[in-house]
């Protein structure tokens, strides 16, 4: 099974430790976000990991060599020079993996009750093997919006009423709304449709671009506890969630 870890972001919501390390770096009960997350993609049967790297990215390289790749195959997506976001990301890792077979995309700072084996394998079943983002019922502002067949139709921001779509004459309100957790499953077969993006974008955006044409599906999780850990009081929650869900 191949992995993308998305741990290039800045991570400013956790300043002052973000001041000396990057966000994948920030410990968690004496272990880095990123062995945690390592860890739990090396027991769903992992074997290929991508991590793309920014903010003092050498830590990163110099914590995963330090630790003999935890063994699993460690391969790194540079983004040094810029800052790609997520869609422009995955387009530069993608030609890291060795074969076309879907790529589990994972935040390196989302932790989940989520069995990634299972997500994995249902993806894998599904005809077609559709790109399926892992989504929620959670309370947010910014919203997926779902048809009744599942499939990614359209974005809202509640709080503005903003929404982006490629429907012209789609119906908000006959939509479900969900959230979006980081966690997806991304098919290379529609990298040829990145084609035209350039530098950083966003995937979402590239999602509603094309979802009109091509089918990406949303995978509600109907138990999904997640805890992003993005601010410094979340921290200490993360040490809880963690023992709660017997990943510490």
């Amino acid at each position: 099974m191949n992995a993308l870890i998305f741990a290039a972001g800045l991570g400013t919501r956790l300043k002052p430790l973000t001041d000396t390390m990057p966000k994948a770096m920030v410990p968690i009960d004496g272990k880095p976000l990123l062995q945690h997350l390592l860890e739990k993609l090396k027991r769903a049967g992992v074997s290929h990991v991508v991590i793309n790297i920014h903010h003092f990215a050498q830590q990163i390289v110099d914590f995963v060599q330090a630790n003999n790749s935890f063994g699993i195959d460690i391969q790194f997506s540079d983004e040094t020079d810029q800052l790609l976001e997520t869609g422009g990301g995955l387009k530069k890792a993608a030609r890291l993996f060795k074969d076309d077979t879907p790529i589990l995309v994972h935040n390196v700072d989302i932790l989940s009750n989520v069995d990634l084996a299972d997500f994995y394998t249902s993806v894998m079943r599904t005809e077609g093997q559709p790109t399926t983002l892992l989504v929620s019922e959670r309370q947010t502002q910014r919203y997926l919006l779902a048809d009744e067949a599942n499939r990614l139709v359209g974005w809202i921001n509640v709080a503005t009423g903003q929404v982006k779509t490629p429907y012209t004459d789609l119906d908000v309100e006959k939509c479900r709304k969900v959230a979006f957790s980081g966690i997806q499953v991304f098919h290379p077969q529609l990298l040829p449709l990145m084609d035209c993006w350039q530098g950083p974008f966003s995937i979402v955006d590239f999602y509603l671009s094309i979802c009109h044409v091509v089918e990406v599906r949303l995978n509600l999780c109907q138990d999904l506890q997640l805890l992003d850990v993005g601010k410094l009081d979340s921290i200490r929650e993360a040490v809880y969630f963690l023992q709660q869900n017997g990943d510490l």
